[in-house]
């Protein structure tokens, strides 16, 4: 079968959610990842390469100075143009304005994949929540990132199922047996805490100067590229490092120097329901994480005492305090293990493809609750 996959986020972007659905979804199938045009061309064309195995990264290049209505017609002309005859594909969109040049072509199955409320986040297109309703009424499934979202949602379609963040346990686990040090990274004294994601809006900036301020002998190192806010709004203090974007690859070498992983995101709307991918990474690195009490770490981590919460600086500075010496408790790793045994990638892929399989076979939506997999399962269990 075929995945036509519609993404807000290039598949070259910070390697998250899509790419490890995708990576996976491609071992058995061809994957179509659809990207954001580019108006560079003075003719309409469409640059396809490989992303992975399996997988084809689609970029349509458009002429400048479109209007939005003449956008939508040809990218619809090149999704006709490379699909051709096909109908055995799935739909699987990542951002709902995609229906503006889809929704007329036929497909096997919808599925609305939502990591984000998209809608909240600085600078979100203007039609997002018409297109997201529209999405809703088209769509055989619905997974959300996270259980907040889930909560959200959960009303607005028969079908719509929490898949939160998962892990890659034993490739963020090598971290913790990582003694090289990556050039940029080794010239910085300890105590290292690190972040590492994208750095927009939803990071608080006067937080991370109330840390470093507090305690000027910490170092915050900040791994990540800055989107959709300007340099000049990014903290600037002796003490904190911005090493910018790293390779997935490289990432392990990283938090292996590390003492702390940080989660110092501002509590506003663009972080209502977030479920953090690097909550569980830094776990598994072996990193003890402090984060401000985003609902989707507070449960499950918070309460199960895997992450420290903490909301005000000063609160957070004791947090990363405590956090610092709790770093060499073997019970603390034993308890980190025990909680991610039961989640991966591998699995919440496979929970998801059931899903679909169901649906193209059966040609309807269903209730995984009462015919594939306990939603309670679902929701714990990743």
């Amino acid at each position: 079968m075929d995945f036509t996959v519609f993404s807000h986020l290039r598949w070259n972007f910070v390697f998250q959610r899509p790419q490890h659905l995708m990576t996976r979804c491609a071992r058995a199938n061809r994957v179509f990842f659809w990207e954001e045009p580019i108006c560079d061309a003075a003719t309409a064309r469409l640059e396809v390469h490989e992303g992975a195995p399996g997988l084809k990264v689609v970029v349509p290049h458009l002429p400048p100075r479109l209007s939005g209505e003449e956008m939508w017609r040809i990218q619809q002309s090149l999704l006709r143009e490379l699909l051709g005859r096909n109908r055995e594909h799935v739909f699987w969109y990542y951002t709902p304005l995609a229906l503006n040049f889809s929704r007329d072509i036929p497909s096997r199955a919808i599925v609305y994949d939502c990591m984000d409320e998209l809608s909240a986040f600085r600078g979100a297109p203007e039609g997002l929540r018409a297109a997201e309703k529209e999405l809703f009424k088209r769509a055989n499934l619905v997974f959300t990132g996270g259980r907040s979202l889930y909560e959200s949602k959960s009303l607005q379609h028969p079908s719509v199922f929490c898949f939160p963040s998962s892990i890659d346990r034993e490739f963020f686990a090598a971290a913790r047996y990582i003694s090289s040090e990556p050039p940029d990274q080794a010239y910085i004294p300890h105590p290292r805490l690190g972040y590492c994601g994208v750095i927009d809006e939803r990071i608080d900036s006067g937080l991370l100067v109330a840390l470093a301020d507090a305690r000027p002998e910490w170092q915050v190192v900040m791994l990540g590229p800055v989107v959709k806010i300007n340099t000049s709004e990014l903290p600037t203090r002796p003490n904190i490092h911005y090493l910018g974007q790293k390779n997935y690859q490289s990432l392990p070498a990283y938090l292996a120097g590390w003492d702390v992983g940080l989660l110092p995101f501002a509590l506003n709307e663009s972080t209502r329901f977030i479920s953090p991918t690097k909550t569980p990474e830094y776990l598994a690195a072996g990193l003890p994480a402090v984060s401000t009490p985003i609902v989707d770490v507070v449960t499950p981590y918070g309460l199960r005492g895997l992450v420290h919460i903490a909301e005000t600086p000063n609160q957070f500075t004791a947090a990363v305090e405590e956090a610092i010496v709790s770093k060499r408790s073997t019970a603390r790793l034993r308890e980190v293990d025990n909680f991610l045994s039961a989640s991966s990638w591998d699995l919440t892929w496979a929970r998801m493809d059931a899903a679909i399989q169901h649906v193209v076979r059966n040609q309807t939506n269903i209730n995984l609750e009462r015919e594939l997999i306990p939603i309670g399962e679902i929701v714990s269990g990743d």
